[in-house]
């Protein structure tokens, strides 16, 4: 059954495109919530909402919102049109896919980078290793900030374009590739439904307990 979500308004306070046809949206942070849950977007209030994962720390004055335009989508061809002062309507986050302090391997597809930006800028970054996968170099949003912070244990996976210290090839080779992976760390898996089932059954054959990986799939 589907969650009936209340929406209420919310100014925009800046939009940008960040690479071609994809968006981070901001507007003052209205309330508190965990790195990793998401919110539901709204044109009117009546909407039925689409679900979008919050992309900014928990102590961020600002609440940033990173989508990709569908052509054929309900909503992100006109929320691409909004500009600064324009109204929105939001839920209030929920979800469980949240981060924690522990070590663990965030793995993510396209914009399903954005909870892990949430769990990055919230400081939940000790002992973590973050693999992402994209189709062109422009794919990597935020990339600058998890370089600077993460070093090595920052991994881009490109599929169609090459360059300089970035691997060529996509996420479930890049995982194939690897002799062995700490079956006693969390998984987290944030992209398209393919991605997250191909990795997840690449994590287990290599032996990492079920119950370690934890998953959301971007639709």
């Amino acid at each position: 059954m589907k969650r009936k979500l209340t929406l209420n308004k919310v100014k925009v306070l800046r939009q940008k495109e960040i690479a071609p046809g994809v968006f981070v949206l901001s507007f003052l942070r209205p309330w508190d919530f965990s790195a990793g849950q998401v919110l539901g977007i709204g044109a009117h209030a009546t909407d039925e909402a689409r679900l979008y994962s919050i992309a900014s720390g928990e102590l961020d004055d600002e609440v940033d919102i990173l989508y990709n335009i569908n052509p054929e989508g309900k909503l992100t061809p006109w929320l691409a049109k909004v500009v600064t002062g324009d109204s929105i309507w939001v839920s209030e986050p929920f979800g469980s896919f949240t981060g924690s302090g522990e070590p663990a391997w965030w793995i993510a597809s396209g914009t399903g980078i954005a909870p892990f930006r949430a769990m990055f800028r919230t400081g939940l970054t000790a002992g973590k290793k973050l693999i992402h996968g994209g189709r062109d170099l422009s794919s990597f949003y935020f990339s600058d900030d998890f370089t600077e912070v993460l070093k090595d244990n920052y991994v881009r996976c490109c599929s169609r374009e090459t360059a300089a210290g970035i691997y060529s090839g996509r996420i479930t080779h890049y995982l194939s590739g690897l002799n062995e992976l700490p079956a006693g760390e969390k998984y987290y898996l944030c992209g398209s439904a393919e991605m997250v089932v191909e990795v997840r059954d690449i994590l287990i054959a290599k032996g990492v307990p079920f119950d370690n990986i934890i998953s959301e799939i971007y639709f």
